[in-house]
């Protein structure tokens, strides 16, 4: 059964759908609303609860020209320059608080043999999650649509290990982020199965700031591996951690947002409301 938020979100992603697919156009405000099959003034309201802004000023955050823009201006300093510009404490959250411990050979050859891993779901305002946690760390996050495909594709990830269903204090140090409220916000810790490449490529990923984009060239670079574009975006569909590694941060060098493992929807959906939530803190 559907919770309230996610019947919100339900709702939401419909309208963005719309709204990427018909931003030249610039619809208005009742023609959204009437796509969504809800009244304007009760659009108005759920999407700004939302979002924090109206649906016309989302629509700006939607525009293949806003996101060229960004790439534009930071594509020559983009690591280096992102934290020495006056962003924000919350745009800079990943570079203080999440860092990535990987699994030793062992863990990472035997599926996960003696991993004790809680796992628990979650609402988030992209829609539900499942998230899971090993003693030291954040193991693994994805959207749930369908929670039983959800922990079935958990446990092929880790096969050999033992499931426990519990909401630990790591699980919702991590959950936190969808707050806002930093304050609450302990240090956060992966714990992750993946080759030194896949490694390196996401913690590159964490220093994409909030708000910010990247491109699979700019990862590429960054990680002193220019020709490695392929490699890199192979590496980028297969993180294991939705949001808290930001791979959604990474669109196509045409400014295009491209592909999202959970959904292209979900992705232009979490590229908005991060744009609007750093936009509003300026």
């Amino acid at each position: 059964m559907e919770t309230s938020s996610q019947i919100d979100y339900n709702r939401i992603a419909e309208a963005i759908a719309y709204l990427k697919l018909n931003f030249k156009q610039q619809p208005s405000l009742d023609q959204v609303a009437e796509h969504v099959n809800v009244s304007p003034f009760h659009f108005q309201r759920m999407f700004k609860e939302w979002a924090g802004v109206s649906p016309k000023k989302f629509l700006q955050y939607l525009s293949i020209e806003y996101a060229k823009g960004i790439l534009k201006d930071k594509a020559a300093t983009l690591f280096d320059a992102a934290y020495e510009t006056g962003l924000s404490g919350t745009s800079r959250l990943h570079d203080l608080f999440i860092n990535i411990e990987g699994m030793t050979p062992g863990e990472f050859k035997n599926g996960g043999e003696q991993l004790a891993i809680n796992y628990s779901y979650a609402e988030s305002p992209f829609g539900s999650l499942i998230v899971a946690s090993t003693k030291k760390g954040i193991c693994y996050m994805a959207f749930a649509d369908d929670q039983i495909e959800a922990l079935t594709q958990l446990k092929s990830t880790f096969p050999n290990a033992k499931y426990y269903q519990l909401l630990d204090i790591i699980q919702q140090n991590a959950l936190y982020i969808f707050t806002q409220d930093w304050s609450r916000l302990n240090e956060i810790k992966l714990h992750l199965k993946g080759t030194p490449f896949q490694l390196k490529v996401w913690e590159t990923l964490l220093k994409v700031p909030m708000g910010g984009l990247s491109t699979y060239a700019d990862i590429a670079s960054a990680i002193n591996n220019p020709k490695a574009n392929r490699a890199v975006g192979s590496a980028i569909g297969n993180n294991p951690v939705a949001f808290l590694i930001p791979c959604h941060r990474v669109i196509k060098s045409t400014g295009e947002f491209g592909q999202y493992h959970w959904g292209n929807c979900r992705k232009t959906a979490m590229l908005g409301w991060e744009a609007a939530k750093v936009d509003s803190q300026q």
